[in-house]
């Protein structure tokens, strides 16, 4: 089953993002539905990813429970049981739809910027750092002069981007993040990249390499920073097998990089809507990318 949206009887109409559909519970939690609907440039997909939403709920659920201790975050329950008598406490209706894929959370006031961290020059900041003046930095940040493509920068860096409610992000100086944020700034850098370093540390592990990601945070009313939305999973991060792994080019990775080389291919198509039509081969190799990522990080079989 592919599921694209979702409705629950007796709460209001959810607030739908690229992915997942958010319904207010109550005055202090929400409930967050992964669906499989998969975004790539900014742009939503027609096709959905079957099972996909169910591997991010299940794999941001295991880093949510391996990372408190250093962050702590907005996840109430993953387990559908206590979902369903939550929501039959404010008189809402269960639906099989949202098995395996839901997340009861904390409610929190969402900061408008998306925490990226990178370790390797990779994507976006490649293009970036190939097209700068020279001598010039890349968003912010100095750095050496002659660097390949994927190679491992440095030490890892923050580079945040704008977090736009519709179109594509744009990347975001240090300076612009601490004027957009004030005195959070330094604490989202801090957990960023401790949350990074835990990342990459447990995929080296589990014979993978962590080459960016990005984290989103939000504000409870009485003031705390917590760690929303998901974390490390294929769709908000860039995971490559460290037994393939050379710089100098793009490796192939744990996500929708078979989409978005798909996209690439296609003449014309400008990176806005509509979308061009994705072949059933490509939805196929997509849904069994995400599901060895969930395999190869939590060391279990998906079921």
């Amino acid at each position: 089953m592919t599921v694209l949206s979702t409705e629950i009887a007796g709460l209001p109409a959810p607030r739908r993002g690229k992915v997942r559909d958010v319904y207010a519970v109550d005055d202090d939690r929400v409930l967050l539905v992964a669906s499989d609907r998969l975004s790539a440039f900014d742009v939503v997909m027609n096709e959905g990813i079957p099972e996909k939403g169910a591997v991010l709920t299940r794999l941001a659920a295991f880093w949510f429970g391996q990372t408190g201790h250093l962050v702590p975050n907005h996840l109430l329950s993953a387990d559908d049981r206590a979902i369903r008598a939550a929501l039959e406490s404010v008189g809402a209706t269960w639906t099989p739809e949202l098995a395996g894929r839901a997340m009861l959370c904390r409610k929190t006031v969402p900061l408008k910027i998306e925490a990226v961290v990178r370790g390797y020059l990779c994507g976006s900041m490649w293009k970036a750092y190939k097209s700068r003046p020279d001598g010039g930095d890349v968003w912010g940040h100095a750095l050496p002069a002659v660097l390949r493509e994927s190679e491992k920068l440095p030490e890892a860096i923050f580079t945040p981007s704008t977090k736009a409610d519709a179109g594509h992000d744009e990347p975001m100086t240090p300076s612009e993040a601490e004027e957009l944020l004030g005195d959070l700034y330094r604490p989202v850098v801090s957990a960023a990249k401790s949350l990074y370093a835990f990342g990459a540390a447990h995929c080296e592990r589990a014979g993978l390499i962590l080459a960016d990601t990005k984290f989103e945070f939000g504000v409870t009313d009485s003031g705390e920073l917590l760690l929303i939305d998901e974390a490390l999973t294929p769709d908000s991060s860039r995971f490559w097998p460290q037994d393939s792994y050379a710089p100098g080019g793009s490796p192939p990775s744990f996500d929708k990089q078979f989409v978005r080389d798909f996209l690439e291919s296609v003449p014309g198509w400008n990176k806005q809507p509509p979308p061009p039509t994705l072949p059933t081969e490509i939805v196929e190799k997509t849904a069994a990318k995400y599901r060895e990522a969930y395999e190869r990080i939590t060391g279990k079989a998906w079921a």
